[in-house]
C-alpha cells in the first residue's frame, strides 16, 4: 500500500475493468530524456491534472514505475514528482480505452 492510501499499483489491470466502458489512464515514470532506454522510477509521486491545470488524483509508482488512473474523457496532464527529478506528459482520452503513456523525469 502506498502512502498516499492509493491501491497498489501494477502493470495488470484488474479482471473486472472493462476499457471498454472506462477511460483507464496507465503508463511508467522512467528516468532520463529518452524515455525508451530510461529504468523504471518508483515511489514517485504521480499526480493527474485536468485541463485546466487543476489537481485531481495522486498515486504512488511502484517499483517498477507503474501507474493507473481512472479518469472521465478529456484532455489530462500526468505529472511525476521524484527526488531524482520532475517530467510530465499530457495526454488526450476522447473516450474509454486503456490510454498508455510514459513520463520521463529529469
Amino acid at each position: 500500500m502506498s502512502s498516499c492510501g492509493a491501491p497498489a499499483q501494477t502493470a495488470t489491470l484488474p479482471a473486472d475493468i472493462d476499457t471498454g466502458k472506462e477511460v483507464v489512464l496507465s503508463g511508467r515514470v522512467l528516468s532520463g530524456r529518452v524515455l525508451s532506454g530510461g529504468a523504471p522510477v518508483g515511489g514517485a509521486f504521480v499526480r493527474l491534472l485536468d485541463s485546466s491545470g487543476e489537481f485531481t488524483a495522486e498515486v504512488v509508482s511502484s517499483d517498477e514505475g507503474d501507474f493507473r488512473f481512472f479518469a472521465a474523457p478529456g484532455s489530462w496532464t500526468v505529472r511525476a514528482l521524484h527526488r531524482s527529478g520532475n517530467g510530465e506528459t499530457s495526454v488526450s482520452a476522447d473516450g474509454p480505452g486503456l490510454h498508455t503513456l510514459e513520463v520521463a523525469v529529469v
